[in-house]
């Protein structure tokens, strides 16, 4: 088995073993977050951050939640950073944010942080901190799911198949769950470009 065909058949693999059930969750407390006027705060770190860019943009013009990640303004994180330290750089973040408890603060991680070993604690402080604040929390996270997983509200954990790939497998399908969130019949507000382009244009053909 070549590589290619190995990690496709991973994909498959995972994808069975996906709790739908922790997704229906996830929607349910979506729902609540926007009809109470709530906002979502994403938090990564590496490939997270760049996913907390791209739901923003997907949670903000599709379904119509108002979003925002502490990484898109690069200015403000790095002088928490520096001034701060990197540890509570999103925790202070959510703090200037006004973080209520009708908001939602949602992972995407790896490892789902963890003090003890020192790895992604901004994440485990912004949690903490979050659950003082009364906000609900979310995350898709791989292996054990670390933190974010003990003490989230709902949480997917991407399951493990082989050890060499937790990374991109994780990271894969954190896309995959988001974008079925964003098109969720219960979260969709609006609809997609090629989406409604192909509607129109099986319409004009009938």
């Amino acid at each position: 088995m070549n590589y290619t065909v190995q990690y496709f058949d991973e994909a498959a693999q995972i994808l069975k073993q996906i709790n739908p059930d922790k997704v229906e969750q996830m929607v349910e407390l979506l729902v609540r977050t926007r009809g109470e006027g709530g906002r979502i705060f994403f938090l990564g770190v590496g490939g997270g951050a760049g996913h907390a860019s791209h739901a923003v943009n997907d949670f903000r013009k599709i379904a119509d939640i108002e979003s925002y990640a502490p990484t898109d303004n690069v200015s403000e994180l790095t002088a928490r950073i520096n001034d701060d330290g990197w540890d509570t750089s999103y925790q202070n973040w959510l703090r200037g944010s006004r973080l209520r408890a009708q908001d939602l603060v949602f992972v995407f991680s790896v490892g789902g942080g963890d003090l003890d070993r020192n790895i992604s604690a901004n994440l485990v402080c912004a949690l903490q901190y979050a659950r003082q604040i009364g906000a609900k929390v979310c995350g898709i996270v791989g292996r054990d799911g670390g933190f974010t997983a003990k003490i989230a509200d709902a949480c997917v954990v991407v399951p493990v198949v082989n050890l060499e790939t937790i990374t991109p497998h994780t990271e894969a399908f954190q896309a995959v769950v988001w974008h079925l969130l964003v098109s969720h019949p219960k979260l969709k507000a609006a609809q997609m470009k090629w989406e409604s382009a192909l509607g129109s244009l099986v319409v004009s053909n009938a």
